[in-house]
């Protein structure tokens, strides 16, 4: 098969490797028929990735056809449709069956892409383990596009908003503008938030989170408004989508006392000096981390059956897998209105 293949820096080739084969009779092979990238996988390609292997196919966010099953799988057959949200449990213990798969309790629990030990699915062709609970069928009135951006983007903006506490007549600022800040934002209007201050530097981004009904700021100008607004009180909740230490800190700063800062930008400082004291003086709940998609699906579904949620706006090209490489490139210097880049193999 043909897959998106990572070897250093900047550098993901279009290349042929091993069709997927099962390792277990709990295992499903899928066959793509979309995929897109996620911010976090620019990590890896900045050459920060999460392991030493090289050659191994990128990419956690896909949906496709099921082609076959081991014998262990009962709930799926050949010719579904599904989705595969980002990470895997084991499909075993409490934790998983829950839906938490980032706390299994047999330590199995994983992330396509990210090593040579679970292929990624930016491929023609994807091995699912214990694919029972891991490949979930894309439901009535859900399209593949709506179902691609849930495996991943679309559950983590909701897990973030749901962790910085937002409630009905909430202020909150959401800081980043990427497709995950974007939708975190439509998530913070669904629960009930009264103003959403949706800050990032690039225009463009910011004219989307104000057309959805947010007050749209530069960071420059973000702090000052937000006092003034505010009387000083500053804000409830705050969703940090960026990840860096600056953010994380600016974050804090927007913060009332007693408010609830919820940071989802995944973090590559080793040390960021929490301004603990201040944290403390000011009764912050402070709450950061990786959303496990299926605990996030229930409420998901049916906001996007209903319309209420349209995750699929997001998507801002559509490219053929065999240009992956291009849609890295575009998408890492925000070129051309870049947002959701979804492949689709050739």
């Amino acid at each position: 098969m043909k897959a998106l293949r990572y070897y250093a820096a900047r550098d993901v080739r279009y290349e042929a490797m091993d069709d997927p084969a099962p390792q277990s009779d709990r295992d499903a092979i899928v066959q793509v028929k979309a995929c897109s990238i996620c911010g976090s996988d620019l990590h890896i390609y900045h050459g920060h990735g999460f392991s030493e292997d090289i050659g191994f196919c990128v990419g956690h966010e896909a949906v496709g056809e099921v082609v076959e099953t081991g014998r262990g799988v009962h709930r799926l057959k050949v010719g579904d449709t599904v989705m595969l949200p980002a990470a895997v449990g084991c499909g075993r213990c409490r934790s998983c069956l829950a839906g938490v798969v980032n706390t299994c309790e047999f330590g199995l629990g994983a992330c396509y892409g990210l090593s040579a030990q679970l292929q990624g699915s930016q491929a023609e062709a994807v091995r699912v383990p214990a694919a029972d609970m891991n490949a979930v069928p894309v439901p009535e009135g859900v399209s593949l596009d709506q179902a691609l951006m849930m495996t991943d983007a679309l559950a983590t903006a909701w897990y973030g908003a749901r962790q910085a506490d937002i409630k009905p007549g909430s202020g909150v600022a959401v800081i980043g503008l990427g497709p995950i800040g974007l939708m975190a934002v439509d998530s913070a209007l669904i629960m009930g938030a009264h103003v959403v201050y949706a800050i990032d530097p690039v225009p463009e981004r910011r004219a989307l989170a104000e057309a959805a009904g947010a007050v749209a700021l530069h960071p420059d100008e973000a702090l000052e408004r937000i006092k003034q607004d505010t009387h000083g009180r500053k804000l409830d909740c705050v969703v940090e989508v960026v990840g860096s230490d600056a953010t994380v800190d600016f974050a804090l700063r927007l913060v009332r006392k007693r408010g609830t800062v919820s940071v989802i930008g995944v973090q590559q400082s080793r040390r960021f000096p929490f301004p603990l004291e201040r944290a403390f003086a000011g009764g912050l709940t402070f709450r950061a981390g990786t959303c496990s998609v299926p605990e996030e699906l229930p409420a998901l579904f049916p906001l996007v059956q209903s319309g209420r949620l349209r995750p699929e706006r997001y998507i801002s090209h559509r490219l053929p897998l065999s240009q992956g490489a291009e849609a890295y490139r575009l998408f890492e210097a925000r070129e051309a209105g870049a947002l959701k880049m979804v492949l689709v193999p050739d």
